[in-house]
């Protein structure tokens, strides 16, 4: 904008063209420019911000085989006590006589036995609870018929422990291996059922809302919603799952068992052979631990994507 201002001073005239025109001048100072070196929002993860936070209020670096710090403590204080004579070696036996009494079984081949026995027993019925529990959770989480019908009658059983059913599971499959799977199956069903059915109702409704503004089909909306929000769920109730395995293993190779690792430490008891017993109580521990375990790396590598206070 030019200003044009003309002024008649003693005959004269002046012409004054000048520039733009200027704000006047503000007396607030001005506001400071952010500071050049810190890190965006977005970028503060890229910058090592969130791991930072995390090392400082999370669970602390991981232990390389933490897991085996706590048995492996209580093992070096039964060792203790034995060396030091506070244990009686015939109701514990020191774990140096436990040692020796595997190796006798190794030789004989009795513990190959016991241990092939017992693993088949307990896969077998682990694999048939898994899939029936599964099955019997998609149908009572999916349908208001299914949880109509299904969910009143897994809370009853949940409530029944498969000790009180084991007389009329004798009287209607005997004393064979058919009644020990059943009894493994029914322990593995309840804790595989209520760990996915409480992950499936548990769903975000808003989830199943975009689900239908996106138009997905019913195989979709299985494949792209529901089984990721179910994953976490079942890995839970599967890792419950293969604690019940083990138990069931045990009670029912009490039960008239001619093999298992039960039917070995049955007949040790006989005999009083604790060192055989320990070796059997250390191979159920022993295969309980491996399993979750394994259950657990399946998990972290299924459930990758997912952000926990343990990653």
């Amino acid at each position: 904008m030019n200003l044009d201002l003309t002024s008649r001073t003693g005959g004269g005239t002046a012409t004054v063209t000048g520039g733009p025109a200027k704000a006047p001048p503000s007396s607030a100072p001005p506001a400071p420019a952010p500071p050049t070196d810190a890190p965006a929002p977005d970028t503060a993860a890229a910058a090592g911000l969130v791991p930072a936070i995390q090392r400082r209020l999370g669970r602390g670096k991981s232990i390389p085989f933490g897991r085996l710090l706590g048995p492996l403590l209580i093992v070096l204080a039964w060792w203790a006590a034995s060396a030091a004579g506070r244990l009686d070696p015939r109701k514990l036996s020191s774990p140096a006589s436990v040692v020796t009494s595997a190796q006798e079984l190794w030789v004989s081949g009795r513990l190959q036995e016991s241990v092939q026995a017992s693993l088949s027993r307990a896969l077998l019925g682990l694999l048939i609870g898994v899939a029936a529990g599964l099955v019997l959770a998609l149908a009572s989480g999916l349908s208001r018929v299914g949880d109509a019908v299904v969910d009143g009658t897994l809370q009853v059983k949940r409530s029944i422990p498969n000790l009180a059913l084991l007389p009329l599971l004798i009287l209607w499959l005997g004393i064979g291996e058919t009644m020990k799977v059943v009894v493994i199956a029914l322990g593995v069903t309840v804790g595989i059922y209520i760990n996915t059915h409480a992950a499936l109702v548990s769903i975000d409704a808003r989830y199943v809302e975009l689900a239908e503004a996106q138009r997905l089909s019913r195989w979709q909306f299985l494949r792209k919603v529901v089984l990721p929000a179910a994953l976490p769920g079942f890995f839970t109730g599967l890792r419950l799952a293969v604690t019940a395995a083990w138990l069931g293993l045990i009670v029912v190779e009490q039960i008239n068992a001619t093999s298992g690792i039960g039917y070995m430490m049955f007949q040790a008891q006989q005999y009083a052979q604790s060192g055989i017993i320990l070796v059997g109580l250390v191979l159920y521990g022993a295969f309980g631990f491996a399993s979750d375990a394994l259950v657990r790396l399946v998990e972290g590598r299924v459930l990758s994507w997912r952000r926990t206070i343990t990653a």
